[in-house]
């Protein structure tokens, strides 16, 4: 008989929940407060919220993330996809060691040791660093992930269905896009999520390769707080909190459908 886990576990659960959500739960309240000091409460006000629309500068760098969230998203789908590709399908891919090796890499390398490898390369290059930088930055930190998720989609699929297409007359490609795609299609949206939220809320990297005009929110926070915490930042949290969550949410309902979904092969 199997025993559940008791009072012990149950507070260990609880105490391991509220260390991780409890600050994030109090900088919501506290950007619904009317006063200015961030650590007493004054009353219910969205003041803040006005003041943070108000604000060009934040919103500047609140337009430049999300639209470098949106081209690394984009770019590290279409290379993780391939690369999840060459993981399952290629089996005797030259030097298939190294290739693994080369794409699972940036899932365990530090950011800072990421961020700081390509500022020497882009140095090295002789790019400006500014919003392309950038880009390329975050696309490269999130190819690993969208591989993975892409990956473990792909070995659910039955090669024969691809084969079964290419003997009908499909060249490899139109047979990948009108067979295989569909299948994979909730694997890919997942993966494009999963980059797109870490492209959002990432600080290291993108101070390595940001260069002038291309201060992304979480740099320009970072620079804020350093000078002390208003409202307004709590505000700018709150909303940012909400868009990754959201971000994670749909991630793991597409992920959840997509095990659901009825498998085409052992």
């Amino acid at each position: 008989m199997r025993r559940g886990p008791g009072v012990l576990g149950w507070a260990v659960l609880a105490l391991g929940l509220a260390f991780l959500y409890l600050p994030m739960a109090l900088v919501v309240i506290y950007s619904f407060n009317a006063g200015r000091l961030v650590t007493v409460w004054s009353g219910f006000s969205l003041r803040w919220y006005g003041e943070l629309f108000r604000d060009e500068a934040l919103l500047a760098s609140v337009l430049i993330s999300f639209e470098v969230a949106l081209l690394a998203a984009s770019l590290a789908t279409l290379l993780g996809v391939c690369a999840g590709l060459g993981l399952a399908r290629r089996a005797r891919l030259p030097a298939r060691g190294l290739f693994t090796s080369a794409v699972y890499a940036p899932l365990v390398t530090p950011d800072i040791l990421l961020g700081f490898s390509l500022l020497l390369l882009f140095i090295s290059l002789g790019l400006p660093r500014g919003f392309a930088t950038i880009v390329i930055a975050h696309a490269t930190a999130s190819i690993g992930y969208v591989a993975v998720v892409v990956r473990a989609r792909l070995m659910q699929v039955d090669p024969a269905l691809e084969e079964a297409a290419q003997d009908l007359g499909a060249s490899p490609l139109k047979a990948f896009l009108t067979v295989v795609l569909p299948v994979i299609a909730p694997a890919v949206i997942a993966g494009w999520l999963l980059a797109f939220s870490l492209s959002l809320d990432d600080l290291v990297i993108a101070s390595f390769t940001a260069g002038p005009g291309a201060t992304t929110l979480p740099m320009r926070l970072y620079s804020q707080v350093r000078l002390g915490v208003n409202p307004e930042v709590n505000a700018v949290f709150s909303l940012m909190m909400l868009a990754v969550t959201l971000a994670a949410a749909a991630y793991a309902i597409i992920l959840r459908q997509s095990a659901r979904g009825p498998r085409t092969g052992a």
